[in-house]
């Protein structure tokens, strides 16, 4: 068999997004190109890989195996670029950043000042919710993650570098502004604007209304934080969400923060990578610098305003 490196990606982007189309997007190709490689593909093998069934493309079991091994010779190939890049040390390379939509509000300034440490090495970043970020874990196409829960996976290594309370939040005018302590029960009384299943904020509340025995009515179901807080000041209800994300609206006073009992939920960002990876010496530097962070102090990073409602809270 004579396969390419280039069918092989090709192929695992096919067989990830089950579709020819947006693995053309994701491979910068034409639908026509990707399919004629998948076509030489098979032919080299001699087995089907992909089958349509209807509008649905299927992996065959052929197909499922190939994956594997795909997967395997993609981590051999970063291992491989990693080690060359220590010798070539931090004055070019690629750093690969995987991280959760709640973390673009701090991690720009982060990334900048890594870039001008190191103006060599590019940067490539990747903003999903936790399902998606874990998933690019997961199958090696990052080689370092930023999420508000670690996974699970024992195969991983996870380090806290900065705390991320999450705080319930209200417009000026909601008549529970004016409380000065709030029962958690009495949040089953209000409509709550929700992240989307797969959120790790979504998952943390979930869990903490569950804890403390309280259900809570969902209402809208959103994507993203942006959302969240424009339906808030819509008063579409009330929401959860980091701290990081309502520093302007506070200053502004366009939303407050509630000082409900069991609030914030105490949670920390962390960086994370698969124990088995070799990590590049750019990788190495920014893990360095998030870890400079002492977990333990969040508040220092916020304006004097939200620290007194976070501690009233």
């Amino acid at each position: 068999m004579h396969i390419t490196l280039r069918q092989l990606r090709i192929f695992e982007a096919v067989a990830r997004h089950s579709s020819i189309s947006r693995a053309a997007t994701e491979m910068h190709m034409t639908q026509p190109a990707v399919s004629m490689q998948m076509k030489q593909l098979e032919e080299q093998i001699g087995l089907p890989l992909i089958e349509q069934i209807g509008k649905r493309l299927i992996i065959t079991e052929a197909g499922a195996e190939l994956r594997q091994h795909a997967h395997r010779i993609s981590a051999q190939l970063v291992d491989l670029n990693s080690a060359m890049e220590q010798f070539r040390g931090l004055e070019r390379g690629m750093l690969r950043l995987a991280v959760v939509s709640t973390a673009n509000y701090f991690l720009p300034r982060l990334i900048a000042q890594f870039t001008e440490r190191h103006p060599g090495v590019r940067i490539s970043l990747q903003v999903a919710n936790r399902e998606a970020v874990l998933g690019a874990l997961a199958d090696n196409r990052t080689d370092l993650a930023i999420t508000g829960r670690p996974p699970d996976d024992v195969g991983v290594i996870a380090q806290p570098f900065m705390s991320n309370p999450l705080l319930v939040i209200a417009p000026p005018s909601h008549p529970l502004a004016t409380q000065a302590r709030i029962p958690i029960t009495r949040l089953a009384e209000e409509i709550m604007v929700v992240r989307e299943p797969g959120s790790g904020t979504r998952a943390a509340m979930d869990r903490h209304f569950a804890s403390h025995g309280v259900e809570y009515q969902p209402g809208c179901e959103l994507g993203t934080n942006e959302a969240i807080k424009q339906a808030v000041q819509a008063g579409l209800g009330l929401g959860l969400v980091s701290q990081q994300t309502i520093e302007l609206e506070l200053e502004t006073r366009r939303l407050v923060v509630l000082p409900v009992e069991t609030f914030p939920i105490l949670r920390h960002w962390y960086i994370v990578h698969r124990n088995d990876k070799r990590l590049s010496a750019a990788s190495q530097a920014f893990r360095a610098l998030l870890l400079a962070h002492n977990p333990e102090s969040p508040s220092t990073d916020l304006p004097r305003a939200l620290r007194v409602k976070v501690a009233r809270a």
